[in-house]
């Protein structure tokens, strides 16, 4: 069955469908062993809020109806201005970040959307992830990211960090 799927800028009208995506992928994360991402709260209306005033939150719609999100922010970004273990791919050019990507479980193919998207905006994209979310890590590496370095939060927590430059 084709679904007719489009990412669009998110509306502060999309909020309640977007934080039931939310919780929905934190139900997935908690089930797939990565326990302490995103907890309590995180990421809050607040955040996708902010994402929606840089025009970097995007929802996925199926059918017109939410069934993803993610943010797609310009650089530079803050806690990428240090990389620990490793380094950047390119430390030059300007790129893009993917933040907060969530579905629901029952829809596929989000990861690969998202990055058609991202990809057809800028060839240079950076990602990380929670040393626990190995969903998201077996994504990034099936899409050809290269595994850069650690990165850390603003709160101190720890995140691996990727890039790729181009789509192939």
């Amino acid at each position: 069955m084709d679904v007719n799927r489009i990412i669009r800028e998110a509306r502060l009208t999309d909020m309640a469908e977007i934080m039931k995506v939310m919780d929905a992928a934190k139900e997935i994360m908690r089930q797939s062993g990565n326990l302490h991402q995103w907890g309590e709260g995180y990421p809050s209306e607040a955040v996708i809020t902010a994402d929606m005033e840089k025009n970097g939150g995007f929802v996925i719609e199926d059918d017109g109806k939410v069934v993803g999100y993610f943010a797609f922010l310009p650089s530079p970004e803050p806690t990428y201005t240090r990389i620990h273990e490793g380094k950047w791919l390119d430390d030059t050019m300007p790129y893009h970040v993917v933040h907060r990507i969530a579905s629901y479980p029952e829809v596929h193919s989000i990861f690969s959307s998202i990055m058609d998207f991202c990809f057809s905006h800028d060839p240079n994209i950076r990602i990380d992830t929670h040393r626990d979310n190995k969903i998201m890590q077996h994504n990034i590496a099936k899409r050809g990211f290269s595994y850069c370095g650690i990165i850390y939060l603003a709160n101190g927590d720890e995140r691996l960090a990727y890039q790729k430059y181009g789509e192939d």
